[in-house]
């Protein structure tokens, strides 16, 4: 192995950690590992469902009881902070030179904001004790071993990250440490076709992307929070294996580039049309919709979106290029019983803000329409997707649309 390419992030999951003997072949995978040549860095998160039990308990004990976000934040940091400690001793038991980091101590190096229950890694502050407490310990191959999940205000505070915490730990530490590689150590062989408990027989993907990867978690899917996926570097991969493997080489599914952090909203550079099909169950006549689709598809057009009801169909595309695209689907409703007309509503203007976590922001869509309404500016379509969300207003209106929205927006930024 390349001299440069040795350090490599393991963070392993609570299911990973479930019993004594998940925790010997954990330990065993990174020793392994070790004698191969590699620098493991490892994170773990509690073991089993140890932090759900400390939440049940602790909501019951202090939930009328002062600073109950702050004491709830030290409770639940126990669950990643006794991971830690066991797995560390694991491995010196077994001959290997291992650190044990825990936030009360000086060199403790995930530092967030004040915000207990979801805080947020400070970055700067994170990189700079990652390369001054972490760094020099690979150097002398001794392992360390951090507790995912925790991080420490600049006065002293435990804090917990929230969900994604340890996965976020991992990310921030190959970030710092330029690492070859992150590995998740997880209950399943890799991110799947599907959700097992939905659909029969998915298989474990080989590579996906980051943005496929940010869909499938907008739609629910829990492989890797969204949050998390904020934090891993574009140019490191992370790779989602299975505990049962026992090693760090087990082929898994490799996940592949980074997500913008910043929030985008951009115009649309042209006019878009709107062109609305009415009718009787239009959206429930599969022969309609692969008409409309193929003439699409074989005209080279971009659908940019679309929505229904049970009475219609919204296609919303830009105006360029139609080259008599109208006429033939006017020809297609005048064949299909069910589709009785068409309008069509030109000169119309897309935006389009994307955001990591978007979705989750309570009152965005209020956020952005509210100061539209204030101005008298018409919405003729808005709709979210995969962390986006597109609006349609009148062309002429685009401009002060445009700033209305990066303005109500500006602090989400």
């Amino acid at each position: 192995m390349s001299e440069e390419n040795k350090i490599v992030v393991v963070k392993f999951g609570g299911s990973s950690l479930a019993s004594s003997e998940r925790i010997i072949k954990a330990a065993n995978s990174i020793i392994e590992a070790a004698k191969k040549g590699y620098k493991p860095v490892v994170v773990v998160s509690a073991m089993g469902k140890s932090t759900d039990q400390l939440l049940e308990i602790a909501k019951e004990t202090i939930k009328n009881g002062r600073n109950f976000k702050e004491l709830l934040d030290d409770i639940l940091s126990m669950g990643e902070r006794t991971s830690a400690r066991i797995f560390a001793a694991t491995l010196k038991a077994n001959g290997v030179n291992a650190k044990y980091f825990d936030p009360m101590g000086e060199d403790w190096p995930i530092i967030t904001d004040k915000a207990h229950g979801n805080a947020k890694p400070i970055l700067e502050e994170c990189i700079k004790g990652i390369k001054k407490y972490v760094s020099p310990l690979i150097a002398q191959n001794i392992i360390p071993v951090i507790p995912g999940f925790i991080g420490k205000t600049s006065s002293g505070e435990i804090t917990t990250i929230g969900r994604g915490g340890s996965d976020t730990t991992a990310f921030i530490l190959a970030q710092a440490l330029n690492a070859k590689e992150v590995i998740l150590v997880t209950d399943v062989e890799g991110i799947m076709t599907g959700d097992p408990k939905l659909v029969k027989n998915p298989k474990p993907l080989d590579i996906i992307p980051i943005q496929a990867l940010a869909g499938l978690a907008d739609s629910g899917a829990k492989f890797i929070h969204k949050k998390a996926l904020k934090y891993k570097p574009p140019n490191i991969d992370v790779k989602v294996i299975s505990y049962e493997a026992g090693t760090i080489e087990a082929k898994g599914t490799i996940i592949k580039g980074g997500l913008a952090n910043e929030l985008s909203i951009e115009l649309f550079p042209k006019p878009m049309l709107m062109v609305t099909i009415v009718g009787r169950g239009v959206s429930e006549e599969p022969e309609v919709i692969k008409s409309i689709i193929e003439e699409i598809k074989t005209r080279g057009i971009e659908l940019t979106g679309s929505s229904s009801d049970y009475n219609s169909l919204i296609l919303y595309l830009p105006e360029e290029r139609l080259n008599g695209f109208l006429d033939s689907i006017h020809e297609i409703i005048k064949t299909h019983e069910k589709t009785l007309a068409m309008a069509v509503k030109k000169n119309l203007a897309l935006i389009q803000i994307v955001g990591v976590g978007l979705e989750e922001t309570p009152g965005v869509i209020g956020k952005i329409s509210n100061p539209l309404y204030e101005r008298n500016i018409n919405i003729y379509g808005i709709f979210t997707i995969t962390s986006s969300i597109k609006v349609l207003v009148e062309w002429n209106d685009k401009d002060e649309a445009l700033t209305l929205i990066k303005k109500a927006l500006k602090e989400e930024d």
